[in-house]
């Protein structure tokens, strides 16, 4: 890869890495459409707890991975909110990047196994080259006009 390419993959996994860390703390804390959807219908509290009222918001249940490590936006066995949020969005974007360069990392290299080459074994091109195939598309179509 060219040491641009390079480059701007790095500044764009920094700035991942300074949204995740740093601007995600700032994020509001209340419910988002979703949440505030689901509680259509019933009453709540002070403190989003539901008083009274009908709404699907009532059938809610823990999730199953609501013990794993990253819960809730935060990284267990860190009692600092700041630190642990911030540490939990920098988890998240460096292994959402290792999954995605992984992928294209495969698809480069099964792209590469397919590839045969840019000529072919008497020297005429192939649609690798493009300046080359349109010269002898443009006569072919010049030599058929002036058959018919």
């Amino acid at each position: 890869m060219k040491n641009r390419t390079w480059a701007f993959l790095a500044g764009g996994l920094l700035v991942a890495l300074l949204l995740a860390g740093v601007v995600s703390n700032y994020a509001s804390s209340h419910p988002d459409g979703l949440d505030s959807s689901l509680l259509k219908g019933c009453t709540v509290d002070a403190d989003d707890n539901i008083v009274g009222g009908s709404c699907p918001a009532q059938q809610a249940r823990e999730h199953e991975l609501g013990d794993s490590p990253l819960a809730d936006y935060g990284v267990r066995g860190i009692r600092n909110s700041f630190v642990s949020t911030g540490l939990s969005g920098v988890l998240g974007v460096l292994v959402t990047f290792a999954i995605g360069a992984g992928g294209f990392w495969l698809l480069r290299r099964r792209g590469d196994a397919s590839t045969t080459g840019d000529d072919t074994a008497d020297g005429t091109p192939t649609t690798g080259d493009a300046t080359a195939a349109e010269g002898a598309t443009g006569d072919v179509v010049t030599a058929a006009r002036r058959t018919s």
